[in-house]
């Protein structure tokens, strides 16, 4: 969705250089994607629906538009901020590039332990009072309260011989999915320390020599369009047809699961976005840095909270 979503912006505005960096961060998600499990199970029978293809294209296709605006306003700060001074632009710039390498440190990270082949198992309580099992496929940095290392198949689980984690967390936190966030943090920041040893640069600075050609005018231009076709796509998919979805799977239309809460403060996000630029004429640097934010509020439903905060959508 996000290359098709460039090809369409290419076909209006002939950028070369936004797919140049475009395609580096579909390839990122491409691998970030793979390194999950890819066995399919069924979805239990209240979600099988095809309000499941409506909403989850639609919410896809907007997403892909929205994070259009993420790369043309990353190439105008590259090209508009100087990153050889300190400052806060400068700082935030290249915070923003350490957290794409974070996502490289993940996938290097995990295609290490898959390729060693490493698991572990974890026993505790939940807070129902049920016996519940974590896998990991990382060494545990962090453990449910209480756990217990184990090995074997569900009911026959029997005291494993590897020890438990460094820190123990609510049980109310998917422990085995923060656990790999960690790890992703760790491993980015030692990849990250090693590009800045060996160039002496920020990232930042590695990069801006491929915009030195770019109009910040056009970049701001398409940031703007990219926020005005993908906002009203967002709402349709990611709040109506979701709301029409769960009233037919869950008997309710809303129910601060923190998936829904996280696609509202998206929608409000970029409803201020528009607002902002509309009402208040930001452009330039500012809506840059909004366009930025606003992939974030994307980026971390799409996988932090997947990842790490339980809710009626861990299943997927």
């Amino acid at each position: 969705m996000l290359i098709g979503s460039f090809l369409v912006f290419y076909y209006l505005y002939r950028q070369p250089v936004v797919g140049l960096f475009l395609l580096p961060i579909a390839i990122l998600i491409i691998a970030y994607a793979s390194m999950f499990a890819n066995e399919v199970s069924p979805l239990i029978p209240a979600l099988q629906s095809h309000w499941l293809t409506i909403h989850v294209m639609t919410v896809a296709t907007a997403s892909a538009v929205l994070s259009v605006s993420f790369v043309t306003g990353l190439i105008y700060l590259l090209k508009h901020v100087d990153t050889t001074r300190k400052g806060k632009s400068s700082f935030f710039l290249e915070l923003v590039l350490y957290f794409l390498v974070v996502v490289v440190g993940f996938i290097l990270v995990t295609s290490a332990f898959r390729i060693t082949d490493y698991s572990a198992s974890y026993q505790f309580e939940n807070q129902q009072s049920e016996i519940q099992v974590y896998d990991y496929t990382m060494p545990a940095m962090v453990v449910p309260i209480d756990a217990k290392p184990v090995t074997g198949k569900a009911g026959s689980y029997e005291p494993a011989n590897h020890y438990g984690g460094l820190l123990e967390i609510p049980n109310s936190i998917e422990a085995a999915k923060l656990n790999s966030v960690l790890w992703s943090f760790l491993i980015g920041s030692v990849l990250y320390g090693l590009i800045r040893l060996i160039t002496r640069k920020k990232i930042a600075q590695l990069l801006q020599p491929f915009t030195n050609k770019v109009n910040l005018t056009l970049m701001d231009e398409i940031s703007y369009r990219s926020v005005v076709i993908g906002f009203p796509l967002f709402a349709l998919g990611g709040l109506f047809f979701a709301m029409i979805w769960a009233q037919i799977a869950w008997s309710r239309f809303w129910g601060w699961d923190p998936k829904e809460v996280w696609a509202l403060i998206t929608f409000l996000f970029y409803a201020a976005f528009l607002h902002l630029r509309i009402g208040r004429e930001w452009t330039g640097e500012k809506t840059a840095w909004l366009a930025i934010i606003g992939f974030g509020t994307i980026i971390f439903n799409q996988i932090f909270v997947n990842l790490v905060i339980a809710g009626l959508h861990s299943y997927a």
